[in-house]
């Protein structure tokens, strides 16, 4: 064999060689993609998961925010509580109750998503119903729990939303209610500089005093109270006469 021939044999050996690597390599990443294909049937939510590592910015997971988004209703008010904007708590109030996410600047939540469409999809509360997702035709798809929506859905309390390559958690409050005061004693332990404020924390009630004066049977329970009562003010001696006698209220009402 000359040594053209040869080099000509080797060459076209070489290329054969390389042709049938590229082959399984091609084979090796089709056996992959059907066995995440697989997978994502079985998992819709996984790719959920994935995705949201991209919103990551920070180099370890150490303090990571979370993205979310809060509906709130209170009576008559309803307003949103998110960190999508510039991933900075904020309280979102809308006229129409319609809360639009984009990558337009106009939009309301405004997220700087290139994955994003500019009018992307809204957030829509209604009266008596409750909030709704809504995809405007998005070129990348709106996701609740992973399945796409191709209209209105109403959102329920911890539903995983994806627009795009966004992914938050949606919550919405059910109740409202209003907690009783804290014990003055709680007050003096747990609030700094509690001396200068305390006139504008304990409320006056003269009503209940009065009222506790004119019935002796409570005579015991004043009575009772009184080493306590001692106690704090000479713990406190710098309150004011008026600041004693509202700590005094707050014990006689006990």
């Amino acid at each position: 064999m000359t040594e053209n021939s040869k080099s000509h044999f080797l060459a076209v050996k070489g290329l054969s060689m390389m042709t049938e690597l590229q082959e399984k390599e091609l084979e090796r990443r089709l056996s992959l993609f059907q066995v995440f294909l697989k997978l994502y049937e079985q998992h819709s939510s996984l790719l959920d998961d994935i995705l949201q590592l991209e919103n990551l910015t920070q180099t370890s997971f150490t303090g990571v925010k979370p993205y979310y988004l809060q509906g709130v209703v209170d009576g008559s008010c309803v307003y949103v509580v998110t960190n999508l904007c510039e991933n900075k708590t904020q309280s979102l109030q809308q006229p129409q109750q319609i809360w639009t996410i984009g990558r337009d600047c106009s939009s309301g939540i405004y997220v700087a998503d290139k994955y994003l469409s500019p009018r992307h999809a809204a957030i829509q509360y209604i009266n008596n119903q409750g909030f709704y997702l809504i995809d405007f035709n998005s070129t990348n798809g709106s996701f609740v729990n992973g399945e796409p929506i191709y209209q209105a859905i109403k959102l329920n309390d911890g539903d995983r939303i994806r627009l795009g390559n966004l992914t938050f958690d949606f919550f919405v409050n059910h109740t409202c209610r209003a907690l009783p005061t804290v014990a003055i004693e709680l007050l003096m332990q747990l609030v700094p500089g509690i001396d200068s404020n305390l006139e504008k924390i304990i409320s006056k009630s003269n009503d209940t005093q009065k009222y506790l004066f004119e019935n002796p049977n409570d005579a015991l329970h004043i009575a009772r109270d009184s080493i306590l009562i001692d106690k704090y003010i000479h713990q406190h001696n710098t309150f004011s006469a008026e600041e004693k006698s509202e700590i005094l209220d707050r014990f006689f009402s006990r």
